[in-house]
């Protein structure tokens, strides 16, 4: 590899205005988190809601102590040489006043810093919905931990940072289409074929628990990722307006079209379907918001929201147990997504894109995004199928028969969601 380019500290406007937005972005992206948790917690069982909420909170903890550590250097630290990671110039937020590689930011450099932590944060957290039910606690934040620094940080790298290889090539995610839903949706394929069925899936029915937690927690996705793609505009203005009028119709097709092919298919539209289209359209839009127009953005949502739904049942006919469809939902919404960016890009919403798409500027933007797919997929399946290998046979990632059959609540935090034996003593007087 070549030497490492510092770059040198420059001076540079800082706006207050975007700084707010990109501070107060951060905050929505961590509060998605929490939603998360929420939204998985309601479509576990019971014995098992409050193993998935601490777990999607420690992962808070682990992943942004790590991501200050080391993680953020990698990702967007001076290229280290061909694009493929960066340095540990960054390491522990060192020169947190310097101007970041390949970008002219308006905000001090530790605001983006903050905001791109929260995006490996939820990252990491998805994958708790692969694993549900049936991981062990420590085990799962070891996990986490060796993720962030081994895949999330270099294909951030790769895709985000100016300097990284498939940036030079011209591909387009504006809010991590690549970086957070297809990485999130080959890892959590990896992890779930490594870790195994829960018992007795698929014979025996594993409903959720509360539907209204699960769509408290998809209001909480939804509202969070304005911050997610708007912020990703770094600066608060047209482009983040247009991002975020995408993001809100994208989400709204993507419930409709879900909800509409469950009551063709089945005769009901479920309160659990609006849920998912909801996060289907959200996921689809991502990759595009910055450089599509609004009614690319409801067909773009619209297209998420229907392959996730046939996506979902693919784990049945493939016998691997994503537990709460990170695949089906993120992994396949992405993929839509981020193709449908080499469709409809157009520089009229975003004049700095190298390439537009497909019915403006040819097809040479399609190669581009599908390559950034392929390659994302492949070195988020291979790095998380060794990494979950690895600590599966070291210290075991998956926890003991008895406790998945008494409930990781009760078996690895001595915790209960629900104190059944007090509500029926009240209920007789006692």
């Amino acid at each position: 590899m070549s030497a490492a380019v510092v770059p040198r500290i420059t001076a540079v406007h800082i706006d207050g205005g975007d700084t707010a937005w990109v501070l107060g972005s951060a905050g929505l992206v961590l509060f998605m988190t929490p939603g998360l948790a929420l939204f998985y917690g309601g479509m576990i069982r019971t014995k098992n809601v409050l193993a998935m909420i601490i777990a999607n909170f420690a992962t808070i903890a682990v992943v942004s102590i790590v991501w200050a550590v080391v993680a953020y250097s990698l990702a967007f630290g001076p290229d280290a040489g061909h694009g493929l990671l960066g340095t540990l110039h960054l390491a522990g937020l060192a020169h947190p006043n310097q101007q970041v590689a390949g970008f002219q930011l308006t905000v001090p450099p530790l605001a983006f810093a903050a905001f791109q932590m929260m995006f490996a944060v939820i990252t990491a957290a998805l994958l708790t919905g692969a694993v549900a039910e049936r991981a062990k606690f420590g085990a799962f934040l070891i996990f986490a931990t060796l993720w962030v620094v081994v895949v999330y940080a270099p294909i951030a790298h790769w895709v985000f940072a100016p300097t990284g290889w498939l940036a030079h090539r011209g591909v387009l995610d504006f809010a991590g289409g690549n970086v957070v839903e297809i990485d999130s949706g080959a890892s959590a394929l990896a992890v779930a074929l490594v870790i195994g069925r829960r018992r007795g899936w698929p014979r025996e029915v594993i409903a959720p628990h509360s539907l209204p937690f699960t769509m408290l927690g998809a209001g909480i996705l939804w509202f969070g990722w304005f911050g997610f793609n708007a912020g990703s505009a770094l600066a608060s203005g047209a482009l983040a307006s247009q991002a975020l009028v995408g993001t809100q119709l994208a989400a709204c097709a993507g419930l409709l079209a879900w909800c509409g092919l469950e009551k063709l298919r089945t005769g009901h539209a479920t309160t659990l379907g609006a849920a998912s289209g909801a996060v289907a359209g959200l996921v689809a839009i991502t990759p595009a918001a910055g450089y599509v127009n609004s009614m690319a953005a409801i067909l773009i949502g619209a297209a998420g929201g229907t392959i996730s739904l046939f996506a979902c049942s693919a784990k049945f006919r493939g016998g691997y147990d994503d537990s709460l469809d990170v695949v089906g939902v993120h992994g396949a919404a992405g993929v839509v997504g981020t193709l449908l960016v080499g469709v409809f890009a157009t520089k009229a919403v975003n004049p700095g894109i190298r390439y537009e798409g497909l019915i403006n500027g040819g097809g040479h933007l399609i190669g581009v995004q599908a390559l950034a797919i392929v390659v994302t997929i492949v070195w988020a399946f291979t790095m998380t199928w060794v990494i979950a290998t690895l600590v599966q046979r070291t210290i075991g990632l998956r926890a003991a028969e008895s406790a998945e059959i008494e409930g990781l609540d009760t078996a690895l935090h001595a915790e209960s969601a629900y104190d059944f034996g007090n509500t029926r003593a009240t209920r007789l007087g006692s």
